[in-house]
């Protein structure tokens, strides 16, 4: 009987880690990290709770994955902007519920794409605003201002971090 050899996953595990990789992960959770510190602050002044703020998933993917086309500022501010103008539309029309939220994560991605600012982070911004029947207000603060404040800080992380900075464009 020959016995198949396989792998040993932890082994394999192991095997990528190295100096390198420890030090760039580092460097991107120190950086989310802050970033998500100032988003709390943020929270508060803007008197929105974090949990309606949404920039975590944004910043984990500017902060660790600077050089993908959806972590771009284009991409990064007008997916944001896009998306949750879409949920206010649709809330406009429907009211809160959870059909118009389905329908507006729908739209957004749609219109996303649409409009080249592909963001996969900001698909939640229209659950959130149908959802919580958020008022027209809440495209400027926090999301504009916020996303700004994101682009801002993911400009001087990476400057201060990277040896070819960020972003790869502007539009």
């Amino acid at each position: 009987m020959n016995e198949e050899r396989r792998p040993d996953p932890s082994k394999a595990a192991r095997s990528g880690l190295n100096r390198q990789t420890l030090v760039k992960g580092a460097t991107a959770g120190l950086g989310a990290a802050i970033a998500i510190g100032i988003m709390e602050w943020f929270s508060l002044a803007s008197r929105f709770p974090l949990a309606v703020i949404p920039f975590a998933t944004s910043i984990v993917l500017v902060i660790g994955s600077p050089d993908a086309e959806p972590a771009q500022p284009r991409a990064l501010i007008g997916g944001h902007l896009v998306s949750t103008l879409v949920g206010l539309m649709v809330l406009k029309v429907t009211g809160p519920n959870a059909w118009a939220a389905a329908a507006g994560v729908g739209l957004a991605v749609l219109a996303m794409y649409l409009t080249g600012t592909f963001h996969p982070p900001a698909g939640i911004n229209p659950l959130l605003v149908i959802l919580n029947n958020l008022p027209w207000s809440f495209v400027l603060a926090p999301v504009f201002v916020g996303v700004l404040m994101l682009t801002g800080f993911a400009f001087v992380w990476h400057r201060l971090n990277r040896l070819h900075g960020w972003p790869q464009r502007w539009l």
